[in-house]
């Protein structure tokens, strides 16, 4: 196109097929008649090409000018296949738009003109044809056939419809010239922020993201590690991160955790792995409130998780949510258990002494704090009092017995409903694993394991059956995330392992869909330390006021959301939100045209002038913002703005879903997927959720469980012997 004039106006006839249609004209003259313009043949030859040259530029012109008013109404279709995304090794592929700059901030301002609705308002042969659609929805056989040829998409039809997106199509429409748009992997340590509201796009997105960091290879030939947070459980979330393992021959290093289906998912211990001990009890009660009066009760509640993490660690157990709450509600146990470990060792001779005591004591020499204990207990009590015995640990258990019973349990009131909502059911199996049980062929993880192994994780939380447990794991793998993140910070990954070097890290993709729901104050320094070990976050939520309401402070919102370097904004319905976008850009000067007009009578009533008139195109600058919250309000589905490398703008529309030949899904999985889509009910319409058989406590049947390895359950010992 040629150099825009001062004031650019693409919303106008295109006129440039005019002077095409002469030069078309002109040429076939030169070249049939050429003495009708007085030339001989060879002069003529070359005044053809001349005309066909020139008509060429204007054709081009126009066709700019038309195919802007096409955009402007109605955007070309982009679909791909999730073979063809492309994968690179330096970038991360988003999708196809350009760059926002002044321009179209002017070309948009121009579409609200009046003058030029009729260039971007539906055409009165496509409003006709919709209020027909709708009258003859229920009329007789022809004339719904008449609906039907109305409703055919295709570019023969000039009154198709629009495609189901919605918003408004003038918004990426305004620059036809479209190019690839990509995001350096070495910003996405900055972590990444996906905003929209429910059904706009963002899991298609999630989905762009996670197929590239699956198929992805560094030079060296190795994977990335991708980590899937899914609240909801998305089938087609879980199909998509299945196809692309397999696609990338990753199907054995690919493991699902799922609440929802216990019987076929992996087991995982939040609370086994730690670089200190202490980090058992800040994951726990981390996840306690402690705002006001509940701070208090937190940090008792920290204290008797840490005695007792630290007492198990001693005897030799693996600590996990069943054995913190068995010992929690009936921590005698433990202090008898670990005094016995202690004297076994230490004083062998001890137990005489404590079993005389014990012997001993009846209702009226047992102390008013310890009403209520077992005898052993308050006779291993006295016998510390009476000998000086210098044990941490046994300190620690013999302050938690020594407080009365009730005022005990109101102490830990705070924590037991959170260690019921994760030991309860077949929850329970997956939370707290037995390792001892070879018989299950579920695998268990921990995260450096993953890490290490450079596998791929779906974590499905079935939020809609039960939100409660849900955030209660999700926020337990979050935490237990970070301190593997801290750990691999100080020593890489390999450390401990012989022949490595330390300090090697290894990009680590975590896709946290709906992660206001997951959530606590742990996922601060994952985010703001993070990447240093790393890990690479992209959190997808809707809107601000989720990720406030969730923390309950809106300074560590804001804390969250400032550590996130890009920022992807979809559709959204909350000016708050759409104004952490916007209030981040420059104003500029667009310009506007503005038509004057105005006559003057004349004074001299002898003149031959009675009056005089005068016209005046008048060209002036405005400042406007680059872009209102408006205009992310009104994005169609399936588009974004993008705040990307240092705060560039960029308008992406993604590619539309195409169905590929090739990703056959194993017989299990699809039918695992359509269970997904099938029982899924929202917590609020649980009654309708007794209509289905079994959410969670009926087993899935035998064909679900052939061929799909790590999440295949444990065959019943009839079954076994029935085959044999």
């Amino acid at each position: 196109m040629a150099q825009p004039h001062a004031v650019e106006v693409l919303l106008r006839p295109a006129v440039e097929l005019y002077t095409v249609a002469v030069c078309a004209v002109a040429a076939l003259l030169c070249l049939v008649a050429p003495w009708s313009l007085a030339l001989n043949p060879l002069l003529g030859l070359g005044s053809a090409l001349a005309f066909l040259l020139f008509g060429i530029i204007r054709l081009r012109e126009a066709w700019f000018i038309l195919r802007y008013r096409r955009n402007v109404r109605r955007l070309p279709k982009y679909v791909m296949t999730s073979r063809a995304v492309p994968v690179s090794q330096q970038r991360l592929f988003i999708g196809r738009g350009f760059r926002w700059d002044q321009r179209h901030t002017h070309r948009l301002m121009q579409t609200y003109r009046p003058e030029f609705r009729r260039y971007v308002e539906p055409t009165a042969a496509y409003r006709i044809a919709r209020r027909l659609e709708e009258r003859l929805e229920f009329a007789p056989f022809p004339l719904s056939k008449l609906a039907r040829l109305t409703t055919w998409d295709s570019p023969f039809n000039p009154a198709r419809p629009l495609p189901p997106v919605g918003g408004m199509p003038r918004l990426h429409g305004i620059e036809p010239h479209e190019v690839d748009v990509t995001l350096p992997l070495g910003e996405r340590v900055g972590h990444s922020l996906v905003l929209g509201t429910t059904r706009v796009g963002k899991t298609r997105l999630a989905e762009l993201f996670i197929t590239q960091d699956i198929r992805r290879r560094n030079a060296a030939g190795e994977h990335e590690v991708v980590i899937v947070f899914d609240p909801k459980g998305d089938a087609d979330l879980l199909k998509r991160v299945y196809v692309e393992a397999k696609r990338a021959g990753r199907e054995g290093e690919f493991y699902v955790f799922h609440l929802g289906w216990p019987d076929i998912s992996a087991r995982y211990n939040a609370v086994g792995r730690f670089g200190r001990i202490s980090e058992v009890a800040t994951r726990i009660a981390g996840q306690l409130s402690g705002e006001g009066n509940s701070a208090a009760f937190r940090e008792f509640a920290w204290r008797f998780v840490n005695i007792i993490a630290r007492a198990l660690v001693e005897l030799g157990q693996r600590p996990d949510y069943l054995l913190i709450q068995r010992h929690v509600v009936n921590i005698d146990a433990l202090f008898i258990e670990y005094a016995q470990h202690y004297f076994a060792s230490n004083e062998p001779k001890a137990w005489e002494v404590i079993v005389q005591i014990e012997a001993r004591l009846n209702d009226k020499n047992t102390p008013r704090n310890m009403i209520g204990r077992e005898k052993r207990v308050i006779a291993l009590e006295q016998y510390l009092s009476q000998v000086r015995v210098y044990d941490p640990v046994l300190d620690g258990l013999r302050s938690a017995v020594r407080y009365d019973r009730t005022y005990f349990d109101k102490i830990v009131a705070s924590l037991l409903p959170l260690l019921e909502k994760l030991t309860t059911g077949k929850i329970s199996q997956l939370l707290a694993p037995d390792y001892a049980d070879l018989a299950d062929p579920r695998p268990i993880f921990d995260w450096m394991q993953i890490i290490r192994k450079k596998a791929v994780v779906y974590v499905g939380l079935d939020a809609l059956s039960d939100a409660e447990v849900s955030a209660a794991v999700g926020n337990s793998m979050f935490s237990d995330l970070v301190s593997v993140a801290g750990h691999i910070y100080k020593f890489g990954i390999d450390d401990g392992l012989p022949g490595t070097a330390s300090g090697v890290k290894v990009p680590i993709n975590v896709h946290a869909d709906e992660f206001n729901e997951l959530m606590g104050d742990e996922f601060i320094p994952m985010v703001n330390k993070g990447g240093g070990a790393g890990l690479q976050v992209t959190a997808y939520t809707q809107t601000l006021s989720d990720i406030e309401a969730r923390i309950g402070n809106r300074a560590k919102a804001g804390q969250v959301v400032g550590n996130f370097n890009n920022l992807f904004m979809l559709r959204v319905r909350e000016t708050a939100t759409a104004e952490l976008l916007t209030k981040q850009l420059p104003k500029v000067e667009v310009y506007t045209t503005s038509l004057m007009s105005g006559a003057t009578d004349s004074s001299d009533i002898h003149g031959k002038t009675d009056f005089t008139s005068n016209t005046q195109d008048r060209i002036t600058t405005t400042s406007v913002p680059l872009l209102e919250p408006a205009h992310v309000v009104g994005l169609p589905k399936g588009q974004c703005f993008a705040l990307i490398e240092g705060g560039n703008l960029w308008k992406i529309r993604m590619p539309l879903p195409a169905p590929d030949p090739d990703e056959v899904m194993p017989r299990d999985l699809q039918q695992l997927a359509g269970y997904m889509r099938q029982h899924y009910v929202e917590a609020g319409d649980w009654w309708d959720s007794k209509a289905l058989p079994g959410l969670q406590d009926a087993p899935l049947p035998d064909d679900l469980l052939d061929g799909f390895r790590h999440m295949a359950t444990a065959e019943t010992t009839a079954e076994r012997r029935n085959r044999e």
